[in-house]
C-alpha cells in the first residue's frame, strides 16, 4: 500500500488554485484507511479532507491509486489521481 493512516495527500487538481486557495488547504486530505465494501468486497480508500465541512468520504481504491489522465489535464504534471505530501 502506497499510503498509510495519517499520511497527508494532495489531488491533482492542487496544481490549478491560487494563493488563497492554498492557504484554505483545498485540495489536501488525509488518509483514515482502507475499508471494504460489506456487499462486493471492493476496497475503498477512506480519506478526510482538510477543508470545509471536514467529512469523510470514500473512493474506490483502484480509482484513488490511479494516475492522472493526461489526455484530458495535459498540463497537470502530478502522475498520479493523488500523491503523498512530503513534509
Amino acid at each position: 500500500m502506497r499510503f498509510q493512516p495519517g499520511d497527508i495527500v494532495q489531488h491533482f487538481k492542487r496544481e490549478t488554485l491560487d494563493a488563497e486557495a492554498l492557504a484554505e488547504n483545498r485540495y489536501l486530505y488525509r488518509i483514515v484507511g482502507v475499508a471494504t465494501h460489506s456487499e462486493t468486497g471492493e476496497q475503498m480508500m477512506v480519506y478526510q479532507p482538510l477543508y470545509d465541512d471536514k467529512g469523510m468520504y470514500v473512493r474506490p481504491l483502484e480509482m484513488f491509486l490511479s494516475e492522472v489522465d493526461h489526455e484530458k489535464y495535459p498540463g497537470v504534471k502530478q502522475k498520479y489521481r493523488f500523491e503523498k505530501v512530503e513534509d
